[in-house]
């Protein structure tokens, strides 16, 4: 059965918290992280899909960023390892919550048709502090990274439509031997080897991000 879309999220700018507290679970934000779930067909360009937004221009969005993915097989693991937590479809602040693919099936520079639309597979999604303020559990931002349970982030190839249950065929795989689960063992140093940073960085697919934060 070939890996399809379990469901879709876009996300609106919200400000909550404290002001005054340090602590990351509770700290003031402004962000788009809180994702809710909509049926489709939705529109999609150049920069997403149609109604999600982002807070953060800096670090967030943009060309390389358009649209974040998540292994939806990924919250049954993440459901026994935090039982007291409540997780579904968009909990990562994902965009797209997909069955049947997950970090070590996807390669950097993937090609993809959904629907009418087409992608193209440009980093690892690099796991920040917002994860654990969405979840108020301190430890959760280091669990993403240590798991490899990251998601990974799609440019915008062709404009179109996405419904519930598109199927992802890849039409074109330049790197095989760069999965997302890779990518992330050399980022995160489970992978010592400076000759794969250097291969890595060299990835004309690769988001010029990630290779910013490899050198």
């Amino acid at each position: 059965m070939m890996p399809a879309i379990e469901s879709i999220q876009i996300g609106s700018v919200v400000s909550e918290g404290d002001p005054e507290a340090k602590d990351v679970t509770t700290r003031f934000w402004t962000s788009a992280f809180r994702k809710r779930s909509i049926d489709g067909p939705v529109a999609v360009g150049q920069l997403g899909i149609d109604g999600d937004h982002v807070a953060d221009h800096k670090h967030h969005g943009g060309i390389d960023k358009s649209i974040l993915c998540y292994a939806g097989q990924h919250y049954q693991a993440w459901q026994a390892e935090y039982p007291h937590l409540q997780f579904g479809g968009g909990g990562f602040g994902e965009n797209l919550t997909l069955a049947g693919i997950s970090e070590s099936d996807a390669c950097i520079g993937d090609h993809w048709k959904v629907g009418n639309c087409e992608f193209q597979i440009s980093q690892p999604r690099q796991p920040c502090w917002k994860i654990s303020r969405r979840f108020q559990d301190k430890t959760m931002t280091k669990a993403v990274a240590q798991s490899g349970r990251t998601g990974w982030y799609l440019r915008v190839l062709a404009e179109g439509e996405l419904n519930i249950g598109d199927e992802i065929e890849v039409i074109h795989r330049p790197n095989p031997s760069w999965s997302i689960a890779r990518a992330n063992d050399v980022l995160f140093g489970r992978e010592v080897d400076r000759l794969a940073v250097i291969a890595l960085m060299n990835l004309q697919e690769l988001s010029s991000e990630w290779k910013d934060s490899l050198a």
